[in-house]
């Protein structure tokens, strides 16, 4: 890193007198930034992460800064970044005020200021340029051909770029293309709070996603809760304990969390909470005792089991294939156990229905399934024949249930999951945890169109099927695993 000198006053100073001016107080949590802020500029930090709580100042302070580093070096380019341009144009609206009151920048109001605008503007400098020394883009802005000393990322991810995987995963390619705008040795500043669980600022790789590396990976981080580890608030003197207290009330747990707290969270509205399941890693158990085939899971006696699959070949965006496989043990408690995403690799002579129905029986077997219940809506209209075909020829003791779904699948999804979910009645498999399944429950609202839901759609299948059940308190040991000995088919008006 190529250390830098501090020609002028330091950076505190200068924040000193400008709320002085203001007529502010300047509280020791500004001091702290602004001291972190310069110190890893001097050290030649080119890469930094500053995460403040929500109405902290950080915005202010990094306007305050960036006034700072052109009284120091007046030919410095800046870029600020937004996720809208009326974003941007306010930190750059700041700057700007920022050099024309402040009673240490008056060198560098120009002379003639052709170039003294809200969006971009140019100080007096010894440099001919072609880039203006301040300029406010929107992070979706065609900014290619420009060059820039700095980046300074400010709110660019919120719930409009965020909110869906897709939006995600453009912002990230967006954000990678800084690299080229920056000169070598140019300093990119993030500063912004977490809008989702799989935030660009997340300090763990999100494997479920098949992320290997946190997204901004070797940055220097600043992070300032509005609570310390002590639980004393970081700005007493604007946030008193009681002030604390009733933002987590109005805001809830989850939106506190991550807005005040800095905890990546889903902040948006959604039916589904995932804090309301319980994580298990226990394998299935199959044991004989005095001759009967007992399942259990963590020694809770399985009594039940239902198999939903909801068949596709789409590829790309198009819908998954997914078998989703839900256990229910003697006090009515429900474990779900698998939610496969089916891949099948091509193989010479075979078709893709054959492949899929193959990769079913092997965990048909692996699982001891009773049952597969195959949706039959659209294309599952011929795998039922196909699917009992290879059973047999496994020689596999699996049923096949034709369902067809007459429900919409909001109304499904909530039925199925809002009651067992609030009772806390449903545990999950430390592999579904590692499949898409926990990004769907966090993104799933209802009525909302083009969103990943194929695992919870099929898992809300399997949940269907099961029947409800109540703590057992007397009356004899079930004598097979999965129920009586015979089975019972009865009519119903039900639409499942």
């Amino acid at each position: 890193m190529k250390q830098r000198v501090c020609k002028k006053e330091d950076f505190a100073v200068f924040l000193a007198k400008w709320n002085q001016v203001q007529n502010y107080t300047t509280p020791g949590m500004h001091f702290r930034i602004a001291t972190w802020l310069q110190k890893s500029w001097q050290r030649g930090n080119v890469r930094l992460l500053l995460q403040a709580f929500r109405a902290s100042g950080k915005s202010t302070l990094v306007a305050l800064f960036s006034a700072w580093l052109l009284w120091q070096d007046p030919d410095l380019r800046i870029l600020v970044l937004s996720a809208e341009s009326r974003l941007s144009r306010k930190m750059t609206r700041m700057i700007r005020k920022i050099i024309e009151k402040h009673p240490l920048t008056a060198n560098l109001n120009p002379k003639n200021p052709d170039q003294w605008a809200v969006d971009a503007f140019t100080v007096e400098r010894s440099r001919v340029s072609r880039d203006p020394s301040v300029m406010a883009c929107g992070i979706y802005s065609n900014i290619t051909g420009m060059r820039a000393d700095i980046i300074i990322c400010d709110d660019v991810e919120v719930p409009n770029t965020c909110d869906t995987p897709d939006k995600r995963e453009k912002l990230r390619e967006r954000l990678i293309e800084n690299d080229f705008i920056l000169v070598p040795g140019g300093t990119q500043l993030y500063i912004g709070t977490p809008h989702s669980y799989y935030s660009i600022y997340a300090d763990t790789p999100r494997r479920e996603i098949g992320e290997e590396d946190i997204f901004l990976k070797d940055f220097e981080r600043k992070t300032i809760p509005i609570l310390n580890e002590r639980g004393e608030s970081e700005w007493p003197e604007r946030y008193a304990l009681k002030d604390i207290d009733r933002i987590r009330r109005m805001a809830g747990p989850v939106k506190f969390a991550s807005q005040m707290m800095l905890m990546p969270a889903n902040i948006l509205d959604s039916r589904l909470d995932p804090a309301l399941l319980r994580r298990y890693d226990d394998d299935l158990v199959f044991q004989e005792i005095q001759k009967t085939a007992v399942l259990s899971i963590a020694s809770r006696k399985i009594v039940s089991a239902s198999a939903w699959w909801d068949p596709s070949f789409g590829k790309g965006t198009g819908d998954a294939s997914v078998l989703a496989v839900v256990y229910t043990d003697e006090d009515g408690d429900y474990w779900l156990h698998r939610v496969e995403y089916i891949t099948a690799t091509e193989k010479a002579g075979e078709d893709m229905a054959t492949l899929q129905c193959q990769k079913i029986c092997d965990i048909a077997r692996e699982l001891y399934l009773p049952s597969v219940a195959v949706e039959t809506n659209g294309i599952g209209k011929f795998l039922p024949a196909i699917l009992r075909r290879e059973l047999a020829d496994a020689k596999i003791p699996c049923t096949v249930i034709e369902k067809n779904s007459r429900k919409a699948k909001d109304v499904r999804i909530l039925e199925s999951f809002d009651a067992i979910m609030a009772a806390r009645a449903l545990h999950v498999h430390e592999s579904v945890y590692k499949t898409r399944f926990i990004t769907e429950m966090q993104e799933w609202r209802p009525s909302l169109t083009h969103m990943k839901d194929d695992g919870l759609d099929a898992a809300a299948g399997a949940l269907s099927l099961e029947p409800a059940r109540i703590r057992k308190q007397y009356g004899p040991i079930t004598k097979l695993w999965s129920g009586s000995g015979k089975g019972h088919m009865a009519r119903t008006d039900f639409d499942i």
